[in-house]
């Protein structure tokens, strides 16, 4: 194939079809430039139009720079490139019919929002005030509420990143507690003698009060293990957002991300600013979409970084779908320990959006055996209740004990007031 075959519009429109598909890609979330565009063209013309496979496999090669964002290209190409015999099948299947029971499920959120038609521009705002105040009177409280209903898996990509912004104003008040660490206060159970000495000063040696001290109050050290596993895809950025800007006043945070090997995003969650601890992050993980060996993390964080768990004041939230393939046994043996150096290990299950949901998987079982409580962190409005949620736990003085063996039918119980599903 020429060059002018491809890029003349006589003979062919395959760069401007290659363009508009760069653009489409790059409103579904693809980090893509003019250079990568002219680069796929590049790759057409080395590959050819004979081998529709060869073509897909080269411009993923050149167009797709992430683990996550393969499946979207997939799905964008086998629509932007149709065989022109599939036209009468199309237009066959425009035509009413009863829906089969093995229907082939929707495009992507991702998919259907790059394919959508881009906005005209808008008109200047002088000329159109009275609208602009409509359509501001149009977002109304029952738009709001079904985003913060909706689904994290289930949003499109500009419903993904107006929730993302939304998550990040969510607070999340530890309770906190009562430290060693003293200070100066006016009512407390212990002399504050330098105070005193000094007050004795101010009055010629009369001590007319005795200052006091109490002991300070501070958040529970927080240690986050978050699942980037490919189950996880659209819940670990927005939830790694929400605890990055929740929990800022937490002082011992220890953030890891566990996949098929455990990675410190301590560094990232040092960023003052989101989007930068996002970058850092992404940067940090190299097993994304990797599967998850949730026990042979666990075994790294007991041998690397074992201060990290400080006894019965930690609090353990451990964010992930219970689909492990690792070992078993040793999942088993690893979360026994971390329940024994922590105050509470909370298991944050975005599965529990299904009614009727039962860990079923031996991964989910595991952690349904020793974890204290199963949170849901799959919409808005379970992120809103998790602190609610999260202070219940806490302040209870009697923790379960740890049962031992496999659940066999394990039975979940859930608490739709407080968004808390507790293990009995």
């Amino acid at each position: 194939m020429s060059q002018a075959q491809l890029g003349d519009a006589r003979h062919g429109k395959l760069a401007s079809n290659l363009s508009a598909f760069g653009r489409a890609l790059r409103r579904a979330g693809l980090p893509l430039d003019a250079s990568r565009i002219a680069l796929a063209q590049h790759a057409a013309l080395l590959v050819g139009l004979a081998s529709r496979p060869d073509l897909k496999a080269a411009l993923e090669t050149v167009l797709v720079s992430r683990e996550q964002d393969r499946a979207v290209f997939s799905e964008l190409f086998d629509t932007f490139f149709k065989d022109p015999d599939l036209a009468r099948k199309l237009l066959a299947q425009m035509l009413p019919k009863a829906p089969a029971a093995n229907a082939k499920p929707g495009p992507r959120p991702r998919v259907a929002d790059a394919l959508r038609a881009p906005r005209p521009p808008s008109p200047p705002a002088a000329a159109t005030q009275a609208a602009d105040l409509r359509l501001d009177a149009a977002m109304t409280a029952s738009a709001l509420h079904r985003l913060r209903q909706a689904d994290f898996n289930r949003l499109s990509a500009d419903e993904y990143a107006l929730v993302e912004r939304l998550a990040r104003e969510i607070p999340l008040p530890l309770p906190p507690f009562a430290s060693r660490r003293t200070r100066p206060a006016g009512r407390g159970a212990v002399p504050h003698w330098s105070g005193v000495l000094r007050a004795a000063a101010r009055t010629g040696g009369e001590l007319i009060h005795i200052p006091r001290r109490q002991r300070r109050l501070e958040p529970p050290p927080l240690v986050v293990l978050v699942d980037v596993s490919g189950s996880m895809e659209r819940y670990t950025r927005l939830l790694l957002a929400f605890l990055h800007a929740a929990t800022r006043a937490c002082r011992q945070r220890q953030v890891f991300a566990i996949g098929t090997h455990l990675t410190p995003l301590h560094g990232a969650f040092r960023a003052a600013d989101t989007d930068q601890m996002l970058e850092q992050a992404n940067q940090s993980i190299t097993d994304f979409a990797g599967g998850t060996r949730l026990g042979e993390c666990l075994q790294t964080l007991h041998q690397h970084h074992a201060r990290c768990l400080v006894g019965r004041r930690s609090l353990v939230l451990l964010v992930s779908d219970g689909l492990d393939t690792g070992d078993p046994t040793l999942l088993h043996t690893q979360l026994a320990r971390v329940r024994r150096r922590c105050g509470r290990l909370l298991w944050l299950n975005p599965l529990l959006r299904f009614d009727g949901y039962a860990p079923l998987a031996q991964g989910a079982q595991a952690l349904h055996t020793h974890c204290h409580a199963m949170l849901a962190v799959h919409n808005l409005h379970s992120l809103n209740q998790l602190a609610h949620s999260l202070a219940e736990l806490i302040k209870n003085p009697n923790p379960k004990e740890p049962r031992h063996g496999h659940a066999s039918q394990p039975t979940t119980e859930r608490h739709t007031t407080t968004g808390l599903g507790c293990l009995e």
